[in-house]
């Protein structure tokens, strides 16, 4: 459904009898929050925004500030699929305002926006192509997996195939392009792949797309999670990001004279994404089970390095095929499918610009299983680890003016305090295996 303007909106709620216009947005920690209005009040809906209390919304205003105004973006108009049995029920995502009309600092999606209007402005258009993996399972009170299948595995192993189908049958009923899905490595393991798109309609994407593969896992009676590591031995959920910058037509990393068949900009991006990478590492990976998934062994990047073939690093820069100039990008591996997507493609975003702006040099591509080298050998690699634990991520990340910079002062203190207080809760908690452990011989 392409919807370009406020009359187009008011156009098709009235041709589809729509009973209910849902506003969505997102907390700090990218928790999807929505409220419905009623066709009677889309005039002023769309024109002037609806008010609520932003303060109770984790990471928005605090109470004696609290009023905010959510203003729907008309473009991003679609029907909500799993509502079809009854009259339809649209959707809208909204930019957050201050009561004066003012972009509010504290809406994930304005950091997003901000920062896109700056690359927009030097003539540029910044492209993603997430790649989000999730489990099936029983419920949401145990991780029963519904299959023993592995990676491209199919039927009577892979018992994920209707309900990955019919989700994405629900992603294209709202304008959602999907490349590909299968069985991914671990047990009821699965992911669907979205086509690239402009960053701001892409991180948009991401919140519908685990809204939706949640709703459908719903209506067949089984959880779907994104949870980073729910499984322990198994391999944990990724969500690699493709990446390249445009200007108009041209694929601005692409050069068919360098031996990799990447520009300038690509490799001083490149470089950027990995000085960088410790920093930005809380906002990608931003929960503590989260750092489950970062351990060797699994699949999961865990030190900084780039390569082409190498799938233990974690910038990976997949082979150029002749003729496909306009594919030429970057896989950045180590973000997982739980994290903010705003603030996660703007943070990627802005380390990339950070060393094409100061022509960060690019090392040597390792090639070789970086899991497979002792210390001294990544040493003399030149190769550093990503933070171990959340709160190593939140230490990096809290003294880093670049993503400060990037995220707001707002957005950025509410983040490093609101992670700090679940990592406090994490070290106090006395886990299973601790009583497991020291209880029969302490």
């Amino acid at each position: 459904m392409d919807c370009q303007n406020i009359e187009d909106v008011k156009r098709i709620v009235e041709e589809k009898d729509i009973s209910f216009i849902q506003y969505w947005f997102t907390d700090v920690l990218g928790v999807l929050k929505s409220f419905a209005i009623t066709p009677s009040e889309l005039d002023e809906g769309l024109t002037e925004g609806m008010g609520f209390d932003g303060s109770s919304i984790q990471g928005f205003a605090r109470i004696e500030e609290s009023d905010m105004i959510a203003k729907p973006d008309p473009t991003t108009f679609q029907l909500v699929p799993w509502r079809s049995n009854e009259r339809p029920v649209a959707r809208m995502f909204c930019d957050i305002l201050n009561p004066d009309g003012t972009p509010y600092e504290g809406d994930p999606r304005y950091v997003l926006k901000r920062l896109l209007k700056k690359v927009e402005e030097k003539g540029f258009t910044y492209y993603v192509g997430p790649e989000l993996e999730y489990f099936y399972f029983k419920d949401d009170t145990c991780t029963e997996v519904l299959d023993a299948g592995g990676y491209f595995d199919s039927r009577p192993l892979d018992m994920g195939s209707n309900l990955r189908r019919d989700t994405i049958f629900a992603l294209q009923s709202m304008g959602i392009q999907v490349e590909y899905s299968h069985h991914e490595v671990a047990p009821s393991q699965h992911e669907i792949d979205l086509r690239y798109q402009s960053a701001l309609k892409m991180a948009d994407n991401t919140m519908t797309y685990r809204l939706v593969v949640k709703e459908i896992a719903r209506q067949h009676g089984v959880y779907a999670t994104f949870m980073p590591k729910p499984i322990f031995g198994e391999n944990g959920s990724g969500m690699h990001v493709h990446q390249s910058l445009f200007q108009g037509d041209k694929n601005a990393f692409y050069d068919r004279n360098d031996k990799y068949n990447l520009s300038q900009m690509a490799k001083h991006y490149i470089a950027g994404v990995m000085r960088h990478a410790p920093e930005i590492t809380s906002v990608c990976n931003q929960w503590v089970n989260s750092y489950k998934r970062l351990v060797p062994g699994y699949e999961a990047p865990v030190y900084v390095s780039w390569a082409r073939r190498n799938r233990s690093a974690m910038i990976r820069v997949p082979m150029y095929k002749p003729g496909k100039e306009k594919a030429t990008r970057i896989e950045f591996r180590s973000p997982d499918p739980a994290c903010n997507p705003y603030l996660a493609f703007a943070v990627m975003l802005g380390a990339g610009l950070e060393g094409v702006e100061k022509k960060y040099e690019l090392p040597a591509p390792v090639e070789e299983d970086i899991f497979e080298m002792n210390p001294a050998e990544r040493k003399a690699h030149g190769i550093s680890d990503l933070p171990g634990n959340l709160y190593a991520g939140i230490l990096a990340t809290e003294k880093s003016e670049l993503v400060k910079r990037i995220l707001g002062d707002h957005v950025f203190n509410k983040f490093i305090e609101n992670k700090k207080i679940e990592w406090d809760h994490y070290r106090t908690h006395v886990s299973q295996f601790e009583i497991d452990t020291y209880l029969p011989k302490l």
